[in-house]
């Protein structure tokens, strides 16, 4: 049966468009929008006082499907998504085995085709067992359906590897998420380095261990001229260089996540295992520069970097704790209380970062706009609903969440893929 969505707000930044308008699904695609669609046999959602985008998209997830099924799976994490309001989700290699053959590549795929409720896309990893010392079959893993590289969670160091990582990447027309980090000054440490490390008695991690790989990979993305996506940006350093090789014109796109914009590491006062990740929560100055390069466009788009851990992983010393936290099912609340409805910045740019510019790094033509002809991928929001972070209440398995129990206004009302209705509140 049809679906028609009748009377909401339709945000779509690719037409610009801002208006009430209804919008009418037929076999997973969107056939007609226009103010009034009255037609017969359909299924009608009031979305009266709500908000209509594009479908959103997470383009930096941890599935953790295969090899860790206990702390997330395909289907688990796709219902995350689906509450959290994301029709689509890309999810890094760092599995075991780790996605760097085609037939990880299609298991994933597989899977999610037979369990996941949105749309899945693998990302494979750029060199063997994300080891650093080998490229891996980027052709092959590409045509088995991997939508961009990425050694996430582990550094390419070797700088004549990620140099030829980019060359393929430009003959495959696909991109490479960069994971910016040096081991050799990251070292054996567990939060941010500065004032409140030397204060809790916590070994630092310095902020020039992103910023030197952060140029380093910029260099190498001008001198073979292709695009390169900087990953969880977290320092004012990075967003210094970013915006530099912006005005250069070079093909550098970056994200951040809600994490390094509303926490800072003075918040590791009770040595909170959930607080920790990686990069580390930096400095007040940091959040400040985030939130600026958010505003003029030198980020462009948020990203979760949702990575589950069992209670019992991180249920020990913070020195001993797995990096990083969940964040599918809380996302888009906090942008919308922390950012948006605090006219931080418009609901349109909100869109833009969660939609339109995911999809364009992509290369999702599809998907990322309201139009006749575009997937059925859509997000509904409502504005003005308050809700409690509770975890107790996430479809993910995990729970390692430092925003439980905070209070925030706007949420995901419905989310729809290719026309179907996958979660509603």
């Amino acid at each position: 049966m049809k679906l028609l969505i009748k009377n909401g707000r339709v945000i779509d930044p690719s037409s610009h468009t801002d208006e009430t308008l209804d919008i009418l699904i037929d076999k997973k695609k969107i056939i007609d929008i226009k103010p009034k669609i009255n037609t017969k046999d359909v299924h009608i959602i009031d979305a009266s006082s709500l908000v209509v985008t594009p479908g959103f998209i997470d383009m930096h997830t941890h599935l953790r499907e295969p090899g860790f099924e206990d702390k997330e799976t395909i289907r688990t994490g796709s219902l995350a998504a689906a509450k959290g309001g994301f029709t689509t989700i890309a999810c890094m290699p760092n599995t075991f085995p780790v996605n760097d053959t085609r037939g990880v590549t299609e298991y994933i795929l597989s899977e999610a085709k037979k369990h996941a409720v949105v749309n899945v896309l693998p990302i494979a990893a750029i060199t063997v067992g994300l080891k650093g010392e080998e490229l891996t079959e980027m052709s092959d893993l590409s045509s088995a359906g991997a939508v961009a590289f990425s050694d996430d969670g582990e550094p390419v160091s070797n700088s004549q590897i990620m140099r030829r990582a980019l060359e393929y990447s430009k003959l495959l027309d696909t991109v490479i998420i960069d994971h910016c980090e040096d081991k050799n000054l990251s070292a054996q440490g567990t939060m941010h380095e500065g004032y409140y490390s030397y204060l809790y008695g916590v070994e630092g991690i310095s902020d020039s261990s992103e910023e030197v790989m952060v140029a380093r990979d910029i260099i190498l993305s001008e001198k073979a001229n292709t695009s390169i996506h900087l990953a969880h940006v977290s320092t004012k350093g990075s967003v210094d260089l970013i915006r530099k090789a912006k005005k250069k014109k070079l093909k550098v796109t970056a994200e951040v996540t809600p994490h390094h914009l509303f926490l800072t590491d003075e918040s590791l006062q009770n040595y909170d295992t959930n607080l920790k990740m990686k990069p580390p929560l930096r400095s007040k100055e940091d959040v400040q520069a985030l939130l600026a390069a958010v505003k003029d466009g030198t980020i462009d788009i948020f990203a979760t970097d949702h990575a589950p851990h069992t209670s019992d992983e991180k249920a020990v010393e913070l020195d001993f704790a797995p990096f990083g936290i969940i964040g599918l099912e809380t996302a888009v609340p906090l942008l919308l209380d922390k950012l948006v409805l605090k006219n931080i910045i418009s609901l349109e740019r909100f869109v833009q970062m969660m939609s339109v510019r995911p999809a364009e790094i992509f290369g999702l033509a599809n998907k990322g706009k309201i139009c006749t002809g575009a997937d059925a991928d859509l997000t509904i929001l409502n504005l003005h609903k308050e809700n409690i972070i509770d975890v107790n209440t996430f479809k993910s398995k995990s729970r390692n969440c430092p925003f439980h129990g905070w209070k925030l206004k706007g949420k995901p009302e419905m989310t729809i893929v290719e026309g179907k209705i996958v979660s509603s509140s």
